[in-house]
């Protein structure tokens, strides 16, 4: 027996189980359902503190994080409105294609201010 064993360790074949697969599908399932009914334990437990923060919360009135920073927020954008500091603001439609059109018109301008051959030579 003990030779038999030695060829399973060198790397020899080893015996199969017909129903290894089955075994371990079965094994797989089992974990994923402990891992679901975990979470749902905790869901459940966590729930609980909230509704007893929230309670307190309300209490001793409390804000939670979330709600100060919001407000904070808009605060700030409330103040912001008339300031010089402001967020820049998205340029309007329109504003870019009259920067192309004064361009030429700069170009034209310098055109006339150059000597005739060179003229000559930029309208060409």
């Amino acid at each position: 027996g003990a030779t038999k064993d030695m060829g399973k360790m060198l790397g020899g074949d080893e015996e199969k189980d017909p129903d290894a697969a089955k075994k371990e599908e079965e094994r797989q399932e089992a974990l994923r359902q402990e891992e679901e009914e975990r979470k749902a334990k905790y869901a459940k437990m966590e729930a609980e503190r909230e509704v007893m923060r929230q309670g307190i919360r309300d209490k001793y009135g409390i804000k939670k994080k979330e709600e100060k920073e919001a407000e904070a927020q808009a605060a700030l954008e409330a103040n912001a409105e008339g300031s010089l500091t402001r967020p820049k603001k998205a340029i309007p439609p329109g504003c870019g294609e009259e920067e192309e059109e004064e361009e030429e018109s700069i170009l034209d301008t310098v055109i006339k201010y150059l000597p005739g051959p060179l003229q000559d030579m930029f309208k060409k």
